[in-house]
């Protein structure tokens, strides 16, 4: 099976909803999405997410000659566990904004057994959160035949089907993490999805009953490409430090 998981489309936090840019990455995201033969849709509860899925829903639903909606699951809303600033000590809910002088020196962050253990989560919900996203990907899968065992996925219904999810790169990170076995502190701090880039993640049962995942896409924007649209800026840092245009 194949799992696309989108970032919602350029976003507008003040009123949780997309910039005009982002309703154009919409449209454009429409034409590629509006041909794949999904066999489910899934939706993060808010508003820029439900928003990126409008177009191509109401395209699919046009070809398919009745209403097409996604399911909506509110684990799959942008991840907010709550975590102290290093430096300060505020506390505040970006998992993905960690200087690079702090994460540096914490070898743990990077290991897929022992991050969530580093002093820097203590006295955090990180555990509970993560545990959500982690059962609510799970419980998707198993909906398509595929049941978590440990590292892998006992593919009790092996199939082709594809699965759409609209979210958000915090939450798509955790998910990937769960899916690939890797700390999501290193996507998070390593990847970036831009607005409605594309990620595709496929099962492989290269022995009989056994599935795995394994990530062909991340983050792809060749639907911006084609139409000439510019990439959005938002997630990233600035490229130089001396660059005060882009966020610090």
């Amino acid at each position: 099976m194949k799992l696309y998981i989108i970032r919602h489309g350029d976003p507008d936090y003040s009123i949780d909803s997309l910039t005009p840019k982002g309703w154009r990455e919409a449209e454009l995201l429409a034409n590629r999405m509006e041909h794949i033969d999904a066999a489910a849709y899934y939706c993060s509860p808010l508003g820029r997410a439900q928003d990126t899925s409008k177009e191509t829903m109401r395209r699919i639903s046009l070809r398919r000659g009745h209403t097409v909606e996604p399911e909506t699951m509110p684990w799959m809303r942008e991840f907010d566990a709550k975590i102290p600033d290093p430096v300060t000590g505020n506390i505040r809910s970006v998992a993905w904004d960690v200087m690079p002088a702090y994460w540096g020196q914490r070898g743990e962050l990077f290991d897929v057994e022992r991050w969530m253990t580093s002093d820097y989560f203590e006295g955090t919900d990180i555990r509970e959160k993560v545990e959500a996203v982690n059962s609510g990907i799970d419980g998707i899968l198993a909906r398509h035949g595929y049941i978590r065992d440990g590292r892998f996925y006992r593919a009790q219904q092996p199939n082709d089907d594809t699965v759409v999810l609209f979210c958000h790169f915090g939450v798509e990170s955790v998910m990937l993490g769960h899916l690939l076995n890797i700390s999501p502190f290193a996507l998070w701090h390593g990847f970036i999805a831009l607005p409605t880039g594309v990620t595709v993640v496929t099962t492989e049962e290269r022995e009989q009953g056994i599935a795995s995942f394994r990530c062909r896409r991340f983050g792809d924007l060749s639907h911006l490409d084609a139409a000439g649209e510019p990439e959005a800026f938002s997630g990233r840092f600035c490229e130089t430090y001396d660059n005060w245009e882009q966020r610090h």
